[in-house]
């Protein structure tokens, strides 16, 4: 079988494999029984077709990337055929031989075979990025030996190969165009026009004369070396800073806190335990100064008649429970006293788990704070660790800074001698568009004067156009027109009435509306007076329903604190396993507080220092503000009492010093 139809069965094969559901072996011996090959051409087309399934993936690394870059106008029906070649290439070119290969390459069409062997054969692409993907996917032994180091070898050939099917391409490329005869010019033959008339020009309004370019132009400016003068002195500048900055030791990185720190924090520790009464009410009592100054609570309406009906309902049922005990109905306070007792019960049982819960909390709070500390001490370790590869890294950085540094300055003066001689080219072509632009003024001057003078005839002529029609639509016309409001209009309507009788209906009208509207003020103020008298009744029972429930609330709040006090005490006394967890939760206090001494950083001099002046500056700055707020209030009553200013300025003045003192004086507060 020749080496075409072998190719055609390999690329078949796996065509129809994209297809078909079969496992490889089922597809592959249903293949060869279809086509009948047998011996050789069998075992070859066998061996093709497993070896490109097991190797696909390295076959995508070529044919994508081509297909995306050199292979536009390549159908993608190829990628099959393109496959088989690669698997040839890469895997059994030194079994099958350089000759039988050429023979499987001409057997395809030339151009297509150029632009893949033109890419895949290049020894960039197969040592850069072919390599890096084939590493992903396999060892790099595998890839060194197996992939790339059959393929180098024989590259020359597959070059010469290249090469070949380049004059091949070529050469189809050159037959195909084919020499035309070049087209000769002709005339028409056309009546010449006859020459036009030169139009005139168009009138162009005086302009006033322009001034000279300023010489200043043409030269650069002095801020250029000004400015350059000044990037130097600060490159030199920021240098030294760098260079001192370096050569000192960080402090930005240190994590000892200070004393005011450690004291405001032990005191926000403080006051998040005292937060935590587990035993308090949930709903949250009145302010203070509601209940010491007796503050009305104002009701609309609605809600005094909700509420009095709410209070009525209770009456009534009130009235309805004594009557059915009249009547031999059965007394409940057995039942009641038994249900609070077993109440009782349920309280004493919860507060217990609620004590235990808090203290569990309370460890567990104190674990984690000796868990934290301990955290602390390991991160400052690590800390300086990292302050000494920092240093390290510092010094290298530098080193490797001077020496760019010197290398940019050598750039750069090579750069300034090439532009002196720019500078010269410049002024020349600066020097030939002057002239011309002196030539093309003188002839534009002439053009200028002519058309004005043209202008100026055109504009006398529609000045007395306009003169003449101002004239005529000034003369005066009578406009004016008598008017009857006792007559009709006329149109002879049923209901066609005068001015004067329409006005005397309108009023009439605007009467009988004021009485009706009189009326029914009246109706609604006696209706407002009625209401008013019921809310007020509503709100005196109202009123007294609610000092009873006060009155009742606060004896059972009184009963109910002092039972809960004495379920709590006895709970304490009686319960062991909540006394061995007080007892552990104080030793785990008592070591957390000798662990914190322990760790206690002591400030340094240097922040003690730092904290002194910061104090005096704000002082000072204290001192001054408040000397300034007194000498404006000085000027402003002053002002005031001369009658100078009258006092809502006064006192806005006096308010904006104020707020500006106080802005000014913020940022040091703050510190």
């Amino acid at each position: 079988m020749n080496h075409r139809e072998l190719l055609y069965y390999c690329v078949e094969i796996l065509d129809s494999y994209t297809n078909t559901f079969l496992s490889p072996e089922d597809h592959l011996s249903d293949y060869l029984e279809t086509r009948g090959l047998k011996d050789v051409d069998a075992t070859f087309v066998s061996e093709v077709f497993s070896g490109v399934l097991r190797y696909q993936n390295v076959a995508l690394v070529v044919t994508k990337p081509f297909y995306n870059t050199q292979g536009k106008g390549v159908p993608f029906s190829h990628e099959s055929l393109l496959k088989v070649l690669t698997y040839l290439a890469l895997f059994r070119i030194d079994e099958i031989g350089m000759a039988h290969f050429r023979r499987f390459v001409r057997t395809q069409d030339f151009n297509i075979m150029y632009k893949f062997l033109n890419f895949f054969t290049n020894d960039a692409n197969l040592r850069s990025w072919m390599k890096d993907e084939w590493c992903k996917l396999y060892d790099v032994t595998f890839v060194q030996t197996t992939l790339l180091s059959p393929i180098t070898r024989w590259l020359p050939e597959l070059r010469e190969l290249v090469e070949e099917l380049k004059k091949k391409v070529d050469a189809r490329q050159g037959s195909s165009k084919k020499e035309l005869p070049l087209t000769k010019v002709q005339e028409f033959n056309l009546t010449r026009p006859r020459p036009r008339s030169v139009p005139l020009p168009q009138p162009i309004p005086k302009l006033k004369k322009h001034k000279p370019v300023p010489k200043t132009v043409y030269e650069p400016p002095k801020e250029i070396g000004k400015l350059q003068e000044k990037r130097v002195e600060n490159r030199r500048a920021a240098e030294g800073r760098l260079m001192d900055s370096s050569k000192k030791q960080f402090t930005c990185a240190n994590p000892n806190k200070s004393v005011k720190t450690e004291k405001k924090l032990e005191r926000i520790r403080m006051d998040a335990d005292k937060k935590l009464k587990f035993d308090s009410y949930k709903a949250k009592p009145l302010p203070k100064e509601v209940m010491q100054s007796d503050v009305p609570i104002r009701l609309n309406a609605a809600t005094i008649m909700r509420e009095g009906k709410l209070f009525k309902e209770r009456e009534q049922e009130i009235i309805k429970k004594l009557e059915s005990l009249e009547s031999g109905a059965h007394d409940p306070t057995k039942f009641l006293k038994w249900q609070n007792e077993m109440r009782q019960k349920d309280l004493e049982a919860e507060l217990a788990a609620v004590e235990r819960r808090r203290l569990e909390g309370m460890m567990s709070h104190e674990d984690a704070i000796l868990a934290r500390q301990k955290l602390i001490g390991d991160n400052q370790k690590k800390v300086e660790e990292m302050k000494q590869e920092t240093k390290e890294l510092m010094q290298r950085y530098l080193e490797d800074r001077l020496e760019e540094e010197q290398l940019m300055r050598s750039l750069v003066e090579m750069v300034l001698g090439g532009r002196e001689n720019a500078k010269e080219a410049k002024k020349k072509l600066v020097q030939y568009k002057a002239k011309i632009v002196q030539e093309v003024n003188e002839e534009s001057k002439e053009l200028m004067r002519q058309a004005l003078e043209e202008a100026e005839e055109e504009m006398k002529r529609k000045v007395e156009l306009i003169h003449q029609i101002r004239a005529m639509e000034a003369a005066p016309i009578s406009r004016n027109k008598l008017v009857d409001f006792t007559e009709t209009a006329g149109y002879r309507f049923l209901n066609e009435m005068s001015i004067a009788e329409l006005r005397e209906r309108l009023s009439l009208l605007k009467e009988q509306q004021a009485e009706q509207e009189e009326s029914k003020r009246t109706e609604i103020l006696e209706n407002k007076q009625a209401k008013d008298r019921m809310l007020m009744n509503t709100l005196t029972v109202i009123s007294k329903h609610r000092a009873e429930e006060t009155r009742t609330r606060a004896e059972q709040r009184a009963n109910s604190k002092v039972r809960k006090e004495s379920t709590k005490e006895t709970l304490l006394r009686n319960d062991e396993k909540l006394t061995a967890l007080q007892e552990k939760l104080e030793q785990k206090k008592a070591e957390r507080l000798e662990l914190q001494q322990k760790t206690k950083t002591k400030p340094s001099q240097s922040s003690i220092q730092h904290t002194k002046a910061l104090m005096k500056e704000k002082t000072k700055l204290e001192e001054r503000r408040w000397s300034e707020l007194e000498k404006t209030k000085k000027r402003v009553s002053t002002l005031a009492s001369e009658g100078v200013m009258p006092p809502a300025a006064t006192s806005r003045l006096a308010a904006t010093n104020g707020s500006r003192l106080a802005v000014q004086s913020r940022p040091f507060i703050m510190t």
